[in-house]
């Protein structure tokens, strides 16, 4: 195990965690602040990317498939809000998870007949094709950029949050949505415009892991797994600890897909290790959870009232 390697597999734990926080960000505004568990945040996640794919494999432009990937997974995250999401704030939530289960299905299918069942592949972009040196280590210029703008995604949400009268309105309206409402604030509008931004986030989180990942019909059920993981291990409705929650979550899963078979096959017998390590691995971040759960319950980093 060398000192590049490691800090290379650092890097890319980063680099993962911060793809997760800006999937995680969204999810944990609507969760956290409009109470609804929105399984289809995943395939909001997937259009994006093939939104992105689409245009770029069309135009050539990063920028514009960045425009379609946030304009397009906005303008359907609007579009889902005021056809099934709002008809189902004073349900239960079990009639949330089976209403959006049921979105999931109906994406992959449209995803399936719009693009077809074979991946789509999207290229980076040529002025971000080449590597950087840290320390040493030639490092890829894209994963970089992923990680600037998970940190300036997170920063403008910090800032929009807690520094401005629509972050107020967020917060009021999360705490007590009729006193709210009886002050004149339009909740309906407001919903309407955080489950927005949370779809444009998993656009724009689409759009960063389509060079990464081949983009096809389902890859939103796995990542959203993960960022169900991060919500719960960083607290759910808090960005603090979605953003936290996601680097922890991330630089853990990669670690330990990277070093844990190596490090079995240093305490058992190589064919047992063959099978328990990549086990061992993936199921690491589920442990990680399980120990936070039973250790705080409300998460690393729960939300501060008062």
């Amino acid at each position: 195990m060398t000192g590049s390697l490691v800090l290379t597999q650092l890097l890319n734990g980063f680099q993962l965690g911060v793809l997760l926080f800006l999937l995680s960000a969204g999810l944990t505004l609507v969760l956290g602040i409009m109470h609804v568990i929105n399984l289809a945040h995943g395939s909001l996640f997937m259009m994006g990317a093939y939104f992105a794919a689409t245009v770029y494999g069309w135009s050539g432009s990063f920028m514009l498939a960045a425009l379609a990937a946030v304009a397009g997974s906005l303008l359907l995250g609007l579009v889902l809000e005021r056809t099934v999401i709002s008809r189902l704030y004073e349900r239960d939530h079990l009639y949330q998870v089976l209403a959006t289960f049921g979105v999931i299905l109906i994406f992959n299918e449209v995803a399936r007949f719009g693009w077809g069942q074979a991946p789509v592949f999207m290229n980076v972009p040529e002025a971000l094709a080449g590597t950087v040196d840290l320390f040493g280590v030639a490092y890829p210029s894209y994963r970089l950029a992923i990680i600037a703008v998970g940190l300036l995604v997170g920063a403008a949400l910090y800032w929009l949050v807690h520094r401005t009268r629509v972050g107020m309105l967020i917060r009021a309206g999360a705490t007590d949505a009729g006193m709210v409402s009886a002050l004149g604030v339009n909740i309906g509008q407001l919903n309407a415009l955080v489950f927005a931004a949370g779809a444009a986030l998993a656009g724009l989180a689409g759009l960063m892991a389509g060079p990464i990942f081949s983009v096809q019909p389902g890859m939103g059920e796995p990542i959203l797994i993960l960022t169900l993981v991060v919500l719960i291990t960083g607290g759910v409705g808090s960005i603090r600890g979605a953003f936290y929650g996601a680097l922890i979550v991330g630089v853990v899963d990669t670690i330990g897909r990277a070093f844990m078979p190596g490090l079995m096959r240093e305490l058992m017998e190589r064919s047992l290790a063959q099978t328990a390590g990549p086990a061992i691995a993936s199921m690491l971040i589920y442990l990680l959870m399980a120990v936070v759960l039973a250790v705080r319950p409300a998460g690393l980093f729960p939300v501060k009232h008062g």
